[in-house]
């Protein structure tokens, strides 16, 4: 079978439609190549006539800009005419067969040099022109390079085709036609061809209207919003053409009357007419609308949340936005009960203010919202006040509201001794005058704060702002900086006393217990209440968790019983119910009841307590041995640490060796340091004289000595990890001994005081270690079950300040002191001396550390 073999005939019949477009392409790029200089002015000029740019120069500007355009278009020609090639079909069947693999067009248009003759030879030619032709068949036009960056590097012609478009949208190509009166001089033979006279109606922007142009509109009655701008450009002398409106109090004049180009700007006021007289002139009803002004009125009741933030709702509306809003409140001293700190006139107070909250989103003609703010901290708060709310619309009009009289919400403090202090502060925002009272009431709180004060951190905070506002009040009139700052630590001293700082689960009952009592008396909202009572919950809930650890500590169940000094039983469902129903009447409105199920529950829940179930009378473990000979190790290296710590501040001081009166251990000091040396109740052993180095450091051998002996008595608890915990505590702090004992030695006492701190922390861990340890061994045995019992006869070890030495080695804080009037009235005096002198800044520092080590352990 014979093949015809291409031709060059044939392959370009098939590829003549891709070589056109190529050569198309061709022609497009060597035009924009050659060319974009002319079009790139032709672009810029046309742009400015449309501005209207032409209507603003002097003839002679104007001739001499058109004939500076004139030459460079002509430059541009002759350049682009010089460098335009037309190309050729060869050009383009170029292009077209580079764009291929092999070039298929040059190897069909070739002929065979060799071996024509030779059969095998020209099979092998046939085959390399048949795949060329198939090569051929699947071309495609050429895309032409249009880039002009390299020749045209600051982008002119973008610049020029971004001017064009901004003056199509914005300007108007009549415009254009305006450059015959301006060559011309003027007159009615230079009149543009295409209309005579321009007019725009343009409604103000937050109206959300459309801009009307009057050139193309049919209806000659119209509807605009007031404010509307009104723009009228007449092209022709004024006995052509005239103007007048009655929309507008003001009379228009046109800004060149001189001008051949008219122009009329103003702002429609009132409805009236829109005339243009004259050939093609029309006339125009205007209706202006007028923008009434925006409204805002109270949507509710102001309201208080449990943390005294405020919330006013309010409605605000206008026919088209409202741009902003403002609420005023102003003291309304006619309903003030003037008693007390608020006697004295008060001190100008600036109208307190708030912004209105804007949606930011939608639409602003008329919305609902509230008014949220926290004035807790104001001087006003919880007096009462006049409130006005206020909006305001873009054209400037205002709404309002009546004054409305309230109590400006504030936070409430039902402690009593929080509400004194936010109270005092108040009566120093009132007045500077009432600086003295304020602080000779604060005195007098403080006085006395044992049992009353129960927040150490508040009392020295409450104690600072004290002496800062007698500071103010020595140098003369009080300043409004110190007014201030005192002002700002007496609302941080309220909210630590009402929020926080309880030490203990039961502390913190107890307290809730009573905020809950005193918002009940005070009629509170149901919002406060509700806050309150989920706190008495929590509260409850931690005492009730910290009962039953302590069960756990001391050998009970893991669910102790909860039984009353009376020995009535309450399960902690029973609990639940219990302040389930006080909740249920305080929102029936029953706060008799209330109160009085709230005082049963707080008997009850005072008579709770955790003691320790015991095997017998009399009966004396192995384990129960270890624990106390530890904690007399624990008691000993107390002792020793505190007369290491005198003998470094006597040697501080130049001391004789021995505390003199006033002195930390001296007798001046309400015995805050341990029993001197031959005094009743010193330690065993110690005698006078032995305050040197030398003994201090023979005592810290024999305390380590006799930690050593016991720890090779410890009992084998079978408690496991435990246990080993406990052994490594006791061994970290027999290496601790050592280390201050060696320090003592070479007369490192601050050296010392740190090893023999670190001894103590080792020692109570394993205290606390090994007791646990000895209470699971014990739940494992039958009859060791813990019980709340309410009797407590047990006869227990009390520390100098009346308290109970733990099972664990710390102290315990939970007894009733109050029982002995001679331990009471002692702990008062001691505490009552030590912060006395841990607030004496003339003090050494060793000292001052003393005092707060001390204040911090008890």
């Amino acid at each position: 079978m014979t093949r015809r073999t291409p031709t060059p005939r044939s392959a370009m019949r098939d590829i003549r439609w891709p070589l056109r477009f190529t050569r198309a392409g061709m022609l497009a790029e060597r035009l924009t190549r050659s060319f974009w200089p002319l079009w790139t002015i032709a672009a810029a000029s046309l742009a400015v006539l449309s501005f209207g740019v032409q209507d603003h120069l002097s003839r002679e500007v104007f001739w001499g800009a058109t004939v500076a355009v004139l030459l460079a278009s002509a430059a541009a020609l002759a350049v682009g005419v010089r460098r335009f090639r037309w190309p050729t079909r060869a050009e383009a069947m170029a292009r077209l067969d580079a764009s291929l693999p092999g070039r298929p067009l040059a190897a069909l248009t070739d002929r065979q040099a060799i071996g024509d003759k030779d059969p095998a030879s020209a099979i092998v030619w046939r085959a390399h022109l048949d795949r060329m032709a198939a090569r051929l068949a699947t071309a495609r036009p050429v895309a032409p390079d249009l880039r002009l960056a390299a020749r045209d590097p600051f982008a002119l012609r973008y610049a020029a085709l971004t001017l064009l478009v901004v003056a199509l949208l914005f300007g108007s190509v009549w415009k254009v036609g305006s450059v015959a009166s301006v060559a011309g001089g003027g007159g009615a033979a230079a009149l543009p061809a295409g209309p005579s006279w321009e007019a725009w109606l343009e409604p103000p922007r937050y109206t959300g209207k459309p801009s009307l142009y009057l050139n193309t509109l049919e209806d000659e009655r119209l509807t605009v919003p007031e404010g509307t701008r009104v723009t009228v450009r007449l092209y022709a002398s004024a006995e052509d053409l005239a103007f007048r409106q009655s929309v507008s109090a003001a009379d228009p004049v046109a800004a060149d009357p001189a001008s051949p180009v008219r122009a009329y700007d103003f702002e429609a006021t009132r409805s009236g007419t829109l005339a243009i007289s004259g050939e093609g002139g029309r006339e125009w009803q205007l209706t202006v609308a007028p923008d009434a002004a925006p409204t805002v009125t109270f949507a509710g009741e102001i309201t208080r949340e449990a943390d005294g933030v405020m919330s006013q709702p309010f409605t605000a509306a206008d026919d088209y936005s409202v741009l902003r809003g403002w609420a005023e409140i102003v003291l309304d001293a006619d309903r003030i009960d003037r008693r007390h700190g608020l006697a004295v006139d008060p001190e100008p107070q600036e109208t307190l203010v708030y912004d209105l909250p804007m949606p930011f989103a939608g639409s602003r003609a008329e919305f609902t919202d509230a008014l949220i703010e926290d004035a807790s901290q104001h001087v006003w708060s919880n007096m009462p006040v006049s409130i006005r709310l206020f909006v305001e619309d873009s054209r400037g009009q205002v709404g309002q509201t009546e004054a409305r009289d309230i109590i400006l919400p504030g936070r409430r403090f039902f402690d009593p001794l929080a509400a004194a202090v936010a109270e005092m502060r108040r009566d120093l925002l009132w007045s500077r005058d009432n600086g003295r009272r304020s602080a000779q009431i604060l005195r007098a709180i403080t006085h006395r704060p044992e049992g009353f004060i129960r927040n150490e951190r508040a009392y020295l905070m409450l104690r600072v702002a004290m002496r800062r506002l007698d500071t103010g009040l020595e140098e003369g009139a009080l300043s409004a900086t110190i007014r201030d700052e005192v002002a700002e630590a007496l609302w941080e001293v309220a909210l630590l006393i009402e929020d926080g700082g309880l030490a203990d689960a039961l502390e913190k009952m107890r307290q809730a217990q009573e905020r809950l009592a005193e918002a009940i008396r005070n009629g509170a909202s149901p919002e406060e209440i509700q806050k309150l009572m989920d706190d008495l919950r929590q509260a409850t809930d931690d005492y009730i968790r910290e009962l039953a650890e302590n069960a756990e500590r001391e050998g009970g169940t893991d669910e102790p019983d909860r039984q009353a000094q009376d020995g009535q039983q309450m399960t902690g469902d029973q609990l639940q119910q219990m302040m389930d129903e006080i909740q249920r009447l305080m929102e029936e409105g029953r706060m008799a009841e209330a109160q009085e199920l709230l005082d049963q529950l707080s008997r009850m829940m005072e008579n709770l307590r955790v003691t320790r179930g015991e095997g017998g009378e009399g009966q004396q473990t192995p384990g129960g041995q270890a624990m106390r000979d530890l904690q007399e190790t624990l008691r000993g290296q107390q002792q020793l640490s505190d007369e290491s710590f005198r003998n470094l501040q006597q040697g501080s001081r130049g001391g004789e060796g021995q505390p003199q009166p006033g002195q930390p251990g001296g007798r001046a000091d309400g015995e805050a340091g341990q029993n001197q040396p031959g005094q009743e109740g010193a330690p065993e052993g110690s005698q006078p004289g032995e305050g040197d180095q030398r003994s201090l450091a023979e005592r810290q051998r024999a305390l380590r000595d006799q930690l050593a002996e016991q720890q090779g008595r410890l009992p084998d608890t079978g408690g496991g990890d435990l246990d080993e915990a406990a052994r490594q505590a006791l061994d970290d702090a027999a290496r601790a001994m050592e280390e201050a004992e060696g320090a003592l030695r070479d007369g490192d006492m601050s050296g010392a005081l740190d090893r023999q701190a670190e001894a103590i922390r080792n020692l109570r861990e394993g205290l606390r270690n090994l007791g646990e340890a000895l209470a699971q061994n014990r739940n494992d045995q039958p009859g060791n079950q813990g019980q709340m019992q309410g009797d407590g006869t047990r006869e227990v070890p009390r520390d100098p300040l009346g308290r109970t030495a733990g099972s664990l080695g710390g102290i315990e804080s939970d007894q009733n002191m109050l029982q002995e009037k001679d331990v009471y009235r002692r702990a008062i005096d001691l505490l009552d001396e030590l912060r006395r002198r841990s607030n004496d800044g003339t003090r050494p520092q060793l000292e001052l550390d003393y005092f707060k080590r001390l204040l911090d352990r008890f």
